[in-house]
């Protein structure tokens, strides 16, 4: 790393440190865009304050804006800002001791990770593609997709190869926050949660980054996975 990167590296983690900023990428860890007074409401700052972090966000490239008439979103500028933030959660549990997860059930159970599943769900899923040899390790923790994989996903509704032309990186390891171990991020992990939410598997919260699994996805996950429905039931 030379000495502009590590200048540019060390203006990201200053933007992202500040409380009130944090607390706003955080929020758009579900992948729904706000608007700046919603962001305030989560920041506990006032507009003029929100304003000011948001332009901060936006000059360092964490956020991106989308106006739409009189309004202004905001959302994260893409998945390896919400990589980024993954991974600080993990490294913010701090402790040594043996790890006992404290987040709330239902989003340990199953939520969003930006535009991939995360959470026991979706750990779960990451092992099992494994074990049944749809997914090859790489290098630098990426994923790739054997040919039974290939056809594993095609009879799920899944074009892999649609996944592969995207312009970001296709499937890798993203640790997760509340399991500290690996869920299926990329191209090919967005793919997954787009597949589960066009069949039904699962559905969002509108308050949160919960994913609630309905009774066909239920059926599913056991049927194609071995993911059995008391697994996921976490109280």
């Amino acid at each position: 790393m030379n000495v502009e990167q590590e200048s540019a590296a060390a203006h990201i983690a200053s933007a992202i440190g500040e409380p009130a900023r944090a607390r706003m990428l955080y929020s758009l860890m579900d992948n729904h865009a706000r608007t700046s007074t919603e962001l305030a409401m989560i920041a506990e700052v006032s507009p003029a304050t929100a304003s000011a972090h948001l332009s901060r966000l936006k000059d360092e490239r964490l956020v991106k804006v989308l106006v739409q008439g009189k309004h202004r979103y905001y959302s994260l500028a893409g998945s390896d800002v919400a990589d980024v933030l993954e991974g600080l959660s993990v490294l913010a549990g701090g402790a040594r001791r043996k790890f006992v997860p404290n987040a709330p059930a239902r989003l340990r159970s199953a939520r969003t990770c930006y535009d991939h599943i995360a959470g026991v769900l979706g750990v779960g899923l990451h092992d099992r593609m494994i074990a049944l040899g749809w997914l090859a390790e790489g290098e630098d923790d990426s994923y790739n997709v054997t040919d039974q994989g290939t056809r594993a996903f095609s009879e799920l509704g899944l074009d892999v190869n649609a996944a592969r032309g995207l312009r970001r990186r296709f499937a890798f390891g993203c640790l997760d926050w509340s399991e500290r171990r690996a869920h299926l991020g990329g191209a090919l992990g967005a793919a997954v949660l787009a597949t589960a939410l066009k069949q039904k598997w699962v559905r969002r919260d509108l308050d949160s980054r919960a994913l609630e699994v309905t009774e066909k996805g239920r059926v599913t996950l056991e049927k194609e996975f071995g993911i059995r429905e008391g697994m996921l039931d976490l109280k």
